[in-house]
């Protein structure tokens, strides 16, 4: 510990910012602040209480980051992979693009479901076992969101048009970063991509408070 009651040992969150900022400009020490409110990353504390953080805590940390701008995935979705991490699963299997090797007994713990439902999910197309037989992440995501559909009277058979809309608007920007200057396609693809599931988002949300509209209406 130095005079001022500085730990010597791990990182400072300005140290975490320098070595964050290359890879996300945009964030703060705000930011990472409130990462931390919302329990994403946990820093020991100095009897100070001076922040001290871990390499691992800056992986954490990237993972976040990158799970938010890549993936455009809610807080509440990156706490339940990293929960699921504390609790036994590799961070390799669970951080983007790096092999998600997640085998078909963690997907059905991490999802909280049964091996029919997952059956049924993969005869509907909504998800698939890549080579070796092991699933993404977003295999995880896509069961765990069917599940909270299913609670709803929402069953895998229901959903086959979300796949034929996903499959369209895949195509569309497919179609679009081949028009693209080659240097520019991952560009266009990641705009396009975020473009997507705003306008997606932005779609269902007018028709579903149409349909409300018109349901208190005819009370």
């Amino acid at each position: 510990m130095t005079a001022a009651g500085r730990p010597r040992g791990g990182l400072s969150i300005g140290a975490v910012l320098s070595q964050l900022r290359p890879d996300f400009p945009d964030v703060t020490i705000s930011k990472i602040r409130f990462l931390e409110s919302e329990g994403l990353v946990r820093p020991a504390r100095t009897p100070s209480g001076y922040r001290q953080f871990t390499p691992a805590d800056v992986e954490r940390l990237r993972y976040v980051l990158s799970a938010q701008r890549d993936r455009y995935l809610p807080l509440k979705v990156i706490r339940e992979q990293l929960d699921a991490a504390d609790q036994g699963v590799r961070a390799a299997d669970a951080a983007p693009g790096q092999g998600h090797r997640i085998t078909r007994d963690d997907l059905l713990a991490r999802a909280g479901i049964e091996s029919a439902d997952l059956a049924d999910l993969e005869q509907h197309g909504l998800v698939s076992a890549g080579p070796g037989g092991f699933y993404d992440h977003e295999s995880v995501q896509i069961a765990t969101t069917v599940r909270a559909m299913a609670r709803h009277g929402l069953q895998a058979r229901h959903l086959r048009p979300f796949r034929a809309a996903a499959d369209r608007e895949v195509a569309l920007v497919e179609q679009a970063a081949a028009a693209a200057h080659r240097a520019r396609a991952d560009e266009v693809v990641r705009e396009l991509t975020a473009l997507s599931v705003t306008l997606h988002a932005l779609l269902v949300e007018v028709g579903l408070r149409d349909v409300a509209g018109k349901r208190v209406s005819s009370r």
